[in-house]
């Protein structure tokens, strides 16, 4: 099945919409904004884990994968959800997390009280030399082992030490993953997200990494095509309408196009994220640096031209529940240049070969949170990385400017419906402070705005699906030496489209002849009169259209 048309949207259930004022959003709550989505033109909803959780890492620490935690609603609510969106030509993707589960699963429960079937379905060791069986650390700091006195040995976890990583080296285990999928495409599910999936595979050698972390090893590990191949030949490959996605933490391109040529027979596309960064010092998530405008630039172009090359597909998002928000990253959120900026960086993305994604609130322009206060976070991640850095001896003060622009709750505060108490979203306390800025910045007002960023978002999409170049054409980077702008031309045989993003908050000139059959399409500000120079002004976006002709 062909997804190139298709707009997805990602939800984080948690924090769109409150039902029953508990202060967590819930199923019912994403239905009650099924129209809002609709009119948006999204034609797929990934939701994040819903399934029952003790909530170590929101929802990444599944503890059964067969029922919905009741803090999200019932089965019953989650049935109507696909039925109601699906009226609304919508339909759902579901996270599957398969490379640990929470260390509360019955399996891993029944690995810890001796039982050497459920053992194997994790990957514990014995200690080496009285310690932890190699270096490799957590991705959330510290080491990637944790010791159980009762059984003497220690259990991988690449993650929270609540989250085992399980042996995929085990086919039954593998085999009841499988089944995993046939129950939820059974229940009306048409695409799976897969987290972290390109980790799945490690080496049994289990050796000391010398460059400290281990991710080398299981990064695209020894047997993670021939997983990826059975899985799919196993589940979903079985239905042509199913769509996939996987989050390949670190790949290379190399793999990229293995993972998602669909003559292989893996995944229907993937999520990498070098682009994003490109504003990391030292490839340090938690050094801050300016954005290196020109390396987001060839990495765009390198991973474009080679997917179009081999016939592999990509997806295309800035943001995510695991990224800051891009109108605070790669934009700007002073209240000058937010819209324009966030309005930019919709048509740098969206208009590239792949599919786009938009995370909840980005269609209105959410900002990061700027939280003021350790004891204002949520996320694990954010929690460990400030209790070691100030341990480190790193000034709290310090700590909490990094945190205010990496955290991964800067994407987890509640979304912004309206101007009322807690953004529309509940009418109690939500589980994590709502965004400050949310009177100026939610949906209503964009919905009433004409000129807003959510209008744009519309056009976009109308664009898109519109377009023949944009669905499928082909991508090639123009400016490749330009400081301050990135365009590209995106061709098939019926038309072509030139698309020019200025990053920057001054103004910029490209050579662009508007005289040579090209007309205006669409823009972030007022269209220009043709001349020889084009001016982009800051943070402009401009979009360019010519009919080709037939030879």
């Amino acid at each position: 099945m062909n997804f190139s048309n298709a707009v997805i949207y990602q939800i984080y259930p948690k924090s769109f919409q409150d039902s029953n004022q508990d202060g967590i959003g819930d199923i019912p709550g994403i239905i009650s904004r099924l129209d809002y989505l609709a009119q948006l033109g999204i034609d797929y909803l990934w939701l994040t884990p819903i399934y029952p959780s003790p909530q170590k890492d929101n929802g990444y620490d599944i503890s059964n994968y067969y029922e919905i935690d009741p803090v999200y609603g019932t089965m019953e609510d989650f049935k109507a959800l696909v039925f109601l969106a699906g009226k609304l030509g919508i339909k759902i993707i579901m996270d599957m997390v398969f490379n640990h589960t929470s260390t509360e699963h019955a399996w891993f429960q029944r690995a810890l009280s001796g039982d050497k079937k459920y053992q194997d379905y994790y990957i514990f060791r014995p200690g080496s030399n009285g310690s932890e069986p190699n270096n490799w650390q957590s991705k959330f700091g510290g080491s990637a082992w944790e010791f159980v006195p009762q059984l003497g040995l220690y259990y991988l976890h690449l993650f929270d030490k609540t989250q085992a990583d399980l042996n995929w080296d085990n086919l039954e285990m593998r085999r009841e993953l499988y089944k995993i999928i046939h129950y939820w495409i059974g229940l009306g599910v048409k695409g799976f997200r897969f987290d972290v999936i390109n980790l799945i595979s490690k080496p049994q050698s289990f050796a000391d990494d010398p460059s400290g972390d281990g991710h080398r090893f299981y990064t695209d590990g020894p047997h993670i095509h021939q997983y990826l191949k059975e899985m799919h030949q196993q589940t979903f490959g079985r239905y042509p309408d199913i769509l996939t996605v996987g989050e390949m933490s670190s790949t290379s391109l190399r793999h990229a196009l293995q993972y998602s040529d669909p003559r292989q027979g893996e995944l229907s596309m993937l999520f990498h994220f070098h682009h994003l960064r490109t504003d990391y010092k030292n490839d340090q998530k938690w050094e801050l640096e300016p954005l290196r405008f020109m390396e987001l630039k060839e990495l765009f172009a390198k991973w474009q031209t080679a997917m179009e090359n081999n016939g592999s597909w990509d997806s295309l998002f800035w943001c995510n529940h695991d990224q800051p928000r891009i109108v605070s990253r790669f934009g700007s959120d002073s209240t000058l240049y937010r819209e324009k900026s966030a309005k930019m960086l919709a048509t740098a993305i969206q208009l590239m070969r792949g599919t786009p994604y938009i995370y909840q609130g980005e269609e209105i322009g959410m900002t990061n949170a700027y939280f003021t206060q350790i004891a204002q976070y949520r996320d694990v991640e954010s929690l460990n990385f400030y209790s070691l850095s100030v341990q480190k001896g790193m000034d709290p003060y310090q700590a909490l400017k990094v945190l205010q622009a990496r955290s991964r709750d800067n994407a987890r505060t509640p979304m912004q419906w309206d101007a009322s108490r807690f953004a529309g979203f509940s009418t109690v306390q939500p589980w994590i402070e709502t965004n400050p800025n949310y009177q100026a910045i939610n949906v209503e007002a964009s919905q009433k705005n004409s000129n807003s960023i959510l209008r744009y978002y519309q056009k976009l999409i109308v664009l898109r699906k519109q377009s023949s170049a944009i669905t499928n054409g082909g991508y090639r980077m123009l400016c490749c030496d330009h400081p301050e702008v990135y365009a590209y031309r995106r061709y098939d045989e019926h038309e072509e489209i030139v698309v020019f993003c200025n990053f920057t908050a001054k103004t910029a000139n490209v050579d662009f002849p508007m005289h040579a059959g090209f007309s205006f399409l669409l823009s972030n500000d007022i269209p220009k009169p043709a001349a020889p120079l084009l001016e982009l002004s800051p943070y402009e976006a401009i979009v360019f259209y010519k009919k080709r002709v037939a030879l």
